[in-house]
């Protein structure tokens, strides 16, 4: 580097010497070098000017009076407005003492006089460069901070989405569930579709409450609504603790079958459970005139077709002969009686007692024997020990 070259990195110096011969050559050396110079003969006028112009580099001189070179430093890097500005202590003293107290109160770099025209630029290019490249290195840690904030931000925001878009689906999932099988919603998530599929053996139970229309006629319709949703909730609960499917209501109408979608050996079973409890909860309800509701339920098993169909207002439903004669056993039978089919009575005479009631015409169907559905065999039993033991006790 030669004195009529420009230099790398455009900067203002402050020289402070109370040698005036030793600021003109420093300032003629640096002025040649392209910087901008700056002059104060003392300590307090180098503190003044440091804090009015902040330069990019001071050049200070440790032996001056009143207050030396070491004093203005450590007031220089005492002051926000300073103490970021990098110092050069120039100096006659040699000693290693002296630079390490020049070091201890914050310079970066030591000259001893008399000094090198290519020392003095040397030094001051490489600490200019330092605080440069320190500069450089703020700036792209700021930026980089702020591009992990902006980050941090845009990962909350998207999880926030994701947050909402799962509560969503989760409430989507609840709302189907509500309206079709969970198998049948799995299928749907998974794009398989939901066509309607022939089950061989499934058990289907239809449940109408007797005298609601009567009802209807004397009270409010939202009074009417009250009831059915209380009496058709604890059915809900009965059709959870049995794992069977409801179908749908219709008016006062309840429809649920078992062994549809997911196939069930002990379909028969869950549904004859189903149906004498639902008669042990219809009991405990009461109509306006404070008298107890009774209900025809109908039951039959046999091949069923299931499915959901169409395109809008889902609805899983089944079709059949199997489902139209569960339909007529119910309408043909006699309030607080479950009326159930020959098949019925095939695969449940050995855990459940029934009485014959005899042939009845079915629509479609001509005669058919149909049962009344009594009790299970154990409670049955432990209804006649109790019996038994009263009597004994009276006896």
């Amino acid at each position: 580097m030669n004195s009529n070259q420009s230099p790398t990195i455009p900067a203002s110096i402050l020289i402070v010497d109370d040698t005036p011969d030793n600021v003109r050559l420093l300032s003629t050396i640096l002025t040649a070098q392209g910087y901008q110079v700056r002059k104060a003969l003392n300590g307090q006028r180098a503190i003044a000017t440091a804090q009015e112009f902040p330069p990019n580099l001071i050049l200070l001189d440790v032996m001056m009076p009143e207050m030396n070179g070491y004093e203005v430093c450590a007031q220089l890097k005492a002051s926000p407005q300073t103490c970021s500005i990098p110092v050069i202590f120039l100096s006659a003293l040699d000693d290693v003492l002296d630079k390490v107290k020049a070091f201890d109160v914050g310079a970066v770099d030591y000259i001893t006089k008399p000094f090198q025209n290519k020392e003095v630029l040397a030094r001051v290019a490489n600490q200019l460069t330092i605080q440069s490249q320190q500069k450089l290195l703020q700036e792209q840690t700021h930026q980089l901070e702020e591009l992990v904030e902006r980050l941090q931000n845009e990962i909350k925001e998207r999880e926030g989405v994701e947050l909402a878009l799962r509560l969503a689906q989760q409430e989507s999932d609840r709302l189907l569930l509500n309206i079709l099988p969970s198998a049948i919603v799995e299928n749907l998530k998974k794009g398989d579709g939901a066509a309607a599929e022939r089950f061989e053996s499934a058990t289907v139970l239809f449940a109408d409450i007797v005298g609601f229309t009567s009802l209807a006629a004397r009270i409010s319709a939202l009074e009417l609504v009250n009831f059915l949703n209380q009496i058709f909730s604890k059915f809900d609960e009965l059709t959870e603790k049995h794992d069977l499917e409801k179908i749908k209501t219709s008016g006062d109408a309840y429809i649920v079958a078992g062994g549809v979608p997911v196939p069930r050996a002990d379909h028969a079973e869950a549904i004859a459970n189903m149906a004498l409890d639902m008669q042990e909860v219809i009991a405990d309800f009461k109509t306006d005139t404070g008298e107890s509701f009774q209900m025809r339920i109908g039951i039959n098993t046999g091949p069923v077709v299931a499915g959901v169909i169409g395109t809008k207002k889902f609805i899983y439903d089944l079709w059949g002969d199997t489902v139209n004669v569960a339909s007529r056993m119910e309408s043909q039978g006699l309030p607080g009686y479950i009326q159930v089919t020959t098949a019925i009575y095939e695969l449940l005479k050995d855990r459940y007692v029934f009485e014959e009631r005899g042939a009845i015409g079915v629509k479609g169907k001509g005669e058919m024997i149909a049962y009344w559905l009594k009790a299970k065999k154990e409670d049955s039993a432990v209804a006649t020990c109790s019996y038994h033991r009263k009597s004994t006790l009276a006896n």
